[in-house]
This record gives structure tokens, C-alpha cells and sequence, in this order.
């Protein structure tokens, strides 16, 4: 996936997030929300009156949201590389298209840089380096990264293997594509394969998971369809395969970040070219569960 998709699979994913909120992580897991808020409020601890931040892969703003609420008086802009975003809360400003590598900042910008998932998902040294560039003498940094063995890779990973057995081991789309042929002979109805692909998802993968999301998906189209016309249920099935497509794309990437973010050396290397400190590392976790992420604190 280069960047270009990489980015549109990620407006698409924050469409989704519009219509029903969350994230990528589990639905067991969404104390991990919680563990992250109280990260950045520690981090809000000692930063300047009116301080100026920049969050990188800001997404929906809930890091900025977080910052906000502990002092409204801070200056708050994300970035993000998707080119369509949500709307942010009121007060913070927001940019998509934007690449963590070629940030449109002067030098100095900003008393704090922020990042969650995301630092990893770009060049770690270019990143880095432009970190430092716009970060001001003196300023933080706050960067929670993945961990390849926490839960949040491996749910995706999960999801990942589900939407694959429903979109090319069992080609649940184009076989519904293929029925549409059919209705010039008289057969209207859902084949007997994609009406038994539900259920046969759901005990494959668990009740709700992405296969029988996608194999439901596909079945009530060809189902509500039935006295449209084959073109209008076509192209919907051409959606189904491209949201699902584009979820696939984005869990490489996340897969791809948490390598660089357990590649120590990497890390610190682009640290140290870059003139930023590493003054701690933290092990964020759930109480009860494994680790999740790391959470780095950085000077200039």
C-alpha cells in the first residue's frame, strides 16, 4: 500500500468513525481509552500557559480533546495524512493531507508535539527530525506507540483474517455479483450459498465478526435488491468489496508501525539523529491486561 491509499483507506475508516464512533481497538478493550487520557493529562502536567501543540495523526482530535480539558487555554492544531477528517471539537483546528514527514510549520512552532499511533507510521527519522524542527528549544515531546505483541495488533490481525476468508477464500461479492446474471433467467432469489455464508462466519470466526459482517452485508444486498436494478445492486456490492479492501490495507499499515515501533534500535536512532531525549518510557496497560503501548516522553 503506498501512501497515497494508505491515506484514503484512512479517510475512510474516519468516515466510519462518524457514523459510529470508537477506533481500532477491541470492544473488550476500550479501557485502553481510558489508560490513554490519563497519559496525556500527566503529560499536560508542567506545560506552559497558552502552550502551543501539535498532535501528528490526530484523526478525531482525542488527544487534543484530552489536553483541552485539562487547560482550555491551550493552543491546540493536528494533523493528520487522511484528507478528510472529522469535525474536531470546538477551539482545536485540524488539517488533513498532511504528511508527519513535510509538516507546513516554521521552525519553533510549538511547545509540544504529540502523537498516538502515529509517530510509527511514518519514516521514524524524517519524522523525528521534523519533530525537532518545529518543536521550540526546550519543548516536549509525547509519543504512545504500539506494541506488537499487545492486543490491539493482534485483534486487528484477527479482523483481518476474517474479512480475507469472506472477500477471496469464499469470494462472497463476486459470487453475488455473478447471481445478478442470473435474474435474466428467473432466478431472483439469494443463492443457497450466500444465504448459509452468515452463519457459516459467524461459527468460523465469532458471532458479529467481520466474516459474517461481510457475508450479512452481502446477502441482505442481493436480499432488499431483489426489484432493483442489477447496476444499482452491483455497484453496492463494489462498495462492500472496497470498504472491506481498504480495512485490510489499513491493518497492514498497523501491522507495519508496531514492527517499527518494537525495533528499539530504529527508535532510537531516529531520536538521537533528530537532537530529541528520551527521558522515559512507560509500559501502558489495562489493570488486569497485558501492555498495550509504550508511552515515550522526549525533550529538544
Amino acid at each position: 500500500m503506498n501512501r497515497e491509499q494508505e491515506a484514503k483507506a484512512w479517510s475512510a475508516f474516519w468516515a466510519g468513525e462518524r457514523r459510529k464512533g470508537g477506533g481500532c481497538l477491541p470492544d473488550a478493550w476500550q479501557g485502553i481509552d481510558r489508560v490513554q487520557a490519563e497519559a496525556w493529562r500527566r503529560f499536560a502536567d508542567g506545560l506552559p500557559d497558552k502552550a502551543r501543540i501539535l498532535d501528528l495523526g490526530t484523526g478525531d482530535a482525542r488527544v487534543l480533546a484530552t489536553l483541552k480539558a485539562v487547560s482550555p487555554r491551550f493552543r491546540l492544531q493536528g494533523v493528520d495524512l487522511a484528507p478528510e477528517l472529522p469535525d474536531p471539537p470546538q477551539g482545536i483546528r485540524t488539517r488533513g493531507g498532511v504528511a508527519m514527514e513535510d509538516l507546513p510549520f516554521d521552525d519553533d512552532s510549538f511547545d509540544a508535539v504529540t502523537a498516538q499511533f502515529a509517530f510509527e507510521y511514518g519514516d521514524p527519522a524524517r519524522v523525528a527530525a521534523e519533530i525537532a524542527r518545529v518543536l521550540a528549544p526546550g519543548g516536549k515531546v509525547g509519543l504512545i506507540t504500539h506494541r506488537g505483541d499487545g492486543p490491539i495488533l493482534a485483534h486487528n490481525i484477527a479482523r483481518r483474517d476474517a474479512i480475507r476468508w469472506a472477500i477471496d477464500e469464499q469470494e462472497l461479492v463476486e459470487k453475488g455479483k455473478k447471481s445478478l446474471a442470473l435474474r435474466a433467467l428467473g432466478q431472483v432469489g439469494v443463492p443457497p450459498a450466500l444465504t448459509a455464508a452468515p452463519g457459516e462466519g459467524a461459527r468460523k470466526f465469532g458471532p458479529r465478526s467481520a466474516a459474517w459482517e461481510i457475508a450479512e452485508a452481502v446477502r441482505q444486498t442481493l436480499a432488499m435488491g431483489a426489484r432493483d436494478h442489477p447496476a444499482n445492486v452491483s455497484a453496492t456490492l463494489d462498495r462492500i468489496a472496497a470498504q472491506a479492501r481498504n480495512e485490510v490495507g489499513r491493518i497492514d499499515s498497523l501491522e507495519a508501525a508496531c514492527h517499527a515501533a518494537d525495533d528499539a534500535a530504529l527508535m532510537e536512532r531516529a531520536f538521537a539523529e533528530a537532537g530529541l531525549v528520551q527521558r522515559d518510557v512507560e509500559e501502558l496497560t489495562e489493570p488486569g491486561r497485558p501492555p498495550f503501548g509504550h508511552f515515550r516522553i522526549l525533550t529538544r
